[in-house]
């Protein structure tokens, strides 16, 4: 069974996942930075591209926010390099093909779609601080919404 999740206070779980190159990258490489982490369901779809271009063309705030941003899914480093190469994202995208991350965070659960019920990725945001706390947690956001709301809990950490 999935958790409910982290809330903010919460130690992020560490991870290692391979980006879209096939390069380790680890959430302790970004200790002393702010990290927005979010997972999304499937590179290339509508939803998922809406939301990864918002971030990309929100990337010159966040830094000036002191923010890095790393997206999960779990497509293969192929697929997520194809999302990467076509959008111009310009961000690790992270391969978590058997969701482990994705149930860490508590963005793994059910979900329907035309009536059928599954499991999946819930799409979630997740704003962790310099100390590797979280410090805001958003479960079931929107694709538009995933800005306006890292940003505004970016902004509240000073």
């Amino acid at each position: 069974m999935p958790s409910a999740g982290l809330t903010a206070g919460n130690p992020a779980p560490a991870f290692t996942l391979l980006d879209q190159d096939g390069k380790k990258v680890k959430l302790a490489d970004f200790k002393g930075k702010r990290v927005v982490v979010y997972f999304y369901p499937r590179a290339d779809t509508p939803g998922c591209t809406t939301q990864a271009c918002s971030l990309r063309d929100s990337m010159s705030d966040l830094k000036k926010l002191k923010a890095v941003v790393l997206g999960i899914s779990p497509d293969q480093p192929e697929a997520q390099r194809k999302f990467d190469q076509k959008y111009g994202l310009g961000f690790p995208l992270l391969s978590d093909p058997d969701h482990a991350v994705a149930e860490k965070f508590g963005a793994w659960g059910e979900r329907s779609l035309y009536g059928r019920k599954f499991m999946g990725i819930v799409r979630s945001a997740f704003v962790v601080d310099e100390k590797g706390k979280v410090a805001a947690a958003f479960r079931k956001i929107s694709p538009k919404d995933t800005v306006p709301k890292v940003s505004a809990a970016l902004t509240a950490l000073g």
